[in-house]
């Protein structure tokens, strides 16, 4: 038995009413049976019309599971890999859950790090051998 909310975040949950589920016959283990069962369980969830995200929560949702949204804003999740319906049922919902916990994560900015001077010091004392180097290697006007 599904829970009646789907909980995200501390701050988020979804209630049951706004996702869906279609069954599916599913390929993989289950003998003969897997020819007459839907064991295979899809997910759906209507993103654009969710009351429970706000329109923040929409938009970094739609971006960060782009390939998973479809354009008209629904979120498909499938799971086959039990043998039973209510087990794919749960897993799929386990696997949402976790998409948007870490759809919705703020991610840390990035703080650029200046190169050490130790590097910059053995870089150009590099370029000033091969410079040598080459200067040494040009024969001298008048040698030839």
């Amino acid at each position: 038995m599904l829970p009646e909310r789907i909980d995200i975040n501390e701050g988020l949950s979804i209630p049951r009413r706004e996702i869906s589920f279609v069954a599916s016959r599913s390929g993989g283990p289950g003998g003969q049976n897997v020819n007459k069962v839907s064991s295979r369980v899809s997910l759906i969830f209507d993103v654009n019309a969710s009351p429970s995200l706000s329109p923040e929560q929409k938009r970094c949702i739609r971006r960060r599971l782009a390939t998973r949204v479809t354009r008209a804003g629904i979120l498909r999740v499938s799971c086959q890999v039990h043998r039973s319906q209510a087990a794919n049922r749960r897993t799929a919902v386990e696997r949402f859950a976790a998409l948007l916990a870490a759809a919705l994560t703020r991610r840390r900015r990035r703080v650029p790090s200046a190169v050490p001077g130790g590097e910059k010091r053995r870089r150009l004392e590099s370029k000033r051998r091969r410079a040598r180097l080459k200067r040494d290697r040009r024969s001298v006007s008048g040698d030839e």
